[in-house]
């Protein structure tokens, strides 16, 4: 149970891809100026890295040093290809503005990187979890980018969601009545949003730790008895 909690931390907040180890730049800053792109590569990315990992786990016996590389660029190349044309079939409009990005994904680091060091030396259970945490986290990274870039940018949120969802979800989009800013969905506001969503991140994270090591000292100081 702690091997998959530790799993679960690392894909969300202790390790994650984007604000972390920061990997998969090129498509996280280029898509991610609405929350109906972000959420399109996400997801994709999501199932790319979970079946990646599920079947490079399943194969890790079979496979060695001189093959192992090969066998992992080629199985996520394959499943990049299926999803490329999944989303051309049936989500066609999407495709237009990501598709080049999902072609890219067979180059993302995060894939080749968890498909390395991890899915190819654990089993099929903890590698599977690790792909689905390890892609929720830069889903999750994307869609708050997006999320931020959209309404600053555009003074917009949840816009063109009937891209993912058909013409029903043209009812969700959110007008906040705001001018919108033209550099939050240029690419210099999306290195500017990202760093600010890292800076964010490590005050958190600092935060948490001086808070856990204030919480031991206090644990160990003896107790003051007063008469």
């Amino acid at each position: 149970m702690s091997q998959i909690r530790q799993i679960t931390r690392d894909g969300l907040w202790q390790n994650n891809p984007a604000l972390v180890q920061l990997l998969g730049l090129c498509p996280l800053l280029a898509v991610s100026n609405t929350v109906a792109n972000s959420l399109g590569l996400g997801l994709v990315t999501l199932v790319v890295l979970t079946l990646s990992n599920l079947l490079i786990s399943s194969l890790r016996g079979q496979l060695n040093n001189a093959t192992r590389l090969p066998a992992q660029i080629l199985i996520i190349a394959t499943f990049v290809t299926c999803a490329d044309i999944l989303l051309q079939s049936y989500w066609y409009e999407l495709h237009q503005r990501i598709g080049l990005f999902v072609a890219l994904i067979v180059t993302n680091c995060t894939l080749l990187a968890r498909a390395e060091s991890f899915a190819s030396r654990h089993p099929i259970r903890l590698a599977t979890l690790d792909g689905f945490m390890m892609g929720l986290g830069f889903l999750l990274v994307l869609i708050l980018l997006g999320g931020v870039r959209e309404v600053l940018g555009q003074g917009t949120l949840l816009a063109d969601m009937h891209l993912l969802f058909g013409d029903s979800a043209r009812a969700w989009k959110i007008s906040l009545g705001t001018p919108g800013i033209l550099l939050a969905v240029l690419p210099p506001g999306a290195f500017i949003t990202f760093g600010c969503l890292i800076a964010a991140r490590n005050w958190l994270a600092q935060r948490y730790e001086t808070g856990l090591a204030d919480a031991a000292k206090a644990s160990n100081k003896p107790l003051i008895h007063r008469e």
